[in-house]
């Protein structure tokens, strides 16, 4: 299993940061190698990333959500494993901190050497930085799911 966790802080207040990290059909939007994600219903995602010339598909849950303090998800199936934690911290009125928890198993060779040399790592360094520009550049989210989710045992 790899972890990677990288943080950002960005000149937006924390609802608006939250409020747009929880509109994940425009990841693609910041997010590089994310083809498309498609929200099935409140916790599921269908997602589709292209990464060294790879495709992958998988399903997502979420399994814990709560306003403005964090998401987290966990593939439920498909071609890759994965679970993730994404935490928001007010800095200041208008500065948030967001910190990028990833937790995945690397498959096949390409895989394999690129986080062995951190290219996961410079790869959520990048969307992180993306993530900011995209949110300070619009000042507020473009949508919002302000729903509790609290399943940390949920399963497919």
């Amino acid at each position: 299993m790899s972890t990677v966790t990288e943080s950002v802080d960005v000149r937006v207040p924390i609802r608006a940061v939250y409020d747009q990290w929880t509109q994940f059909e425009s990841f693609p939007q910041f997010m590089d190698g994310v083809e498309s994600i498609t929200q099935i219903d409140a916790t599921h995602t269908r997602w589709v990333t292209k990464v060294a010339g790879v495709t992958r598909e998988f399903d997502a849950e979420i399994t814990e959500q709560h306003p403005d303090e964090r998401v987290a998800w966990k593939s439920t199936g498909g071609d890759t494993k994965h679970a993730g934690v994404v935490t928001f911290h007010r800095l200041a009125q208008d500065e948030t901190r967001v910190t990028i928890q990833l937790d995945w198993e690397p498959e096949g060779l390409v895989e394999k050497a690129g986080s062995a040399v951190g290219v996961d790592s410079h790869q959520v360094k990048a969307d992180a930085k993306r993530f900011k520009e995209f949110i300070e550049s619009r000042g507020n989210a473009t949508g919002a799911w302000r729903g509790e989710v609290d399943r940390p045992d949920a399963t497919s």
